[in-house]
């Protein structure tokens, strides 16, 4: 799995492709993490949290921006990123699919580190799909 910080105007993007769904959303989170800051102490506590969405686009920006929300309130800068990603329901049955995403990361403290701040996620240019064996996504990140 990999990311790539992409230019983009008065934003930054993450392009990351992956073999499995959940790796993923784990390689958006570093590409996240790496735009943020340069070097990454090995310090600070994991914690965890859940999203669910009704579409794995809406669950990898949910996922996303739980991140961000979590480094506001806890004031870390989330690394190390682990993710695992399900779909309960079947939208052909008449039930709604959900999408969840359960996560861990560590959480170094913001006072740790010269991190610039990410804003927010955004679904500007938002590409999530599967190409041939492997996924990719593109992400844009407000600054």
């Amino acid at each position: 799995m990999s990311h790539t910080l992409r230019e983009h105007t008065a934003d930054v993007a993450v392009e990351a492709i992956a073999p499995t769904l959940p790796a993923l959303f784990e390689a958006v989170a570093d590409g996240l993490t790496a735009a943020s800051c340069e070097a990454v102490p090995e310090q600070g506590d994991r914690f965890e949290f859940t999203v669910t969405a009704e579409s794995r686009e809406a669950l990898l920006f949910d996922y996303l921006d739980q991140l961000i929300y979590e480094r506001d309130v806890r004031l870390v800068l989330p690394d190390d990123h682990r993710c695992t990603v399900s779909r309960s329901g079947d939208a052909a049955g008449g039930d709604s699919a959900a999408w969840t995403a359960e996560a861990t990361a560590r959480g170094v403290p913001l006072d740790a580190v010269a991190a610039r701040e990410i804003k927010a996620v955004t679904y500007s240019e938002m590409t999530l799909e599967r190409r041939g064996d492997e996924w990719y996504a593109y992400v844009v990140f407000d600054v």
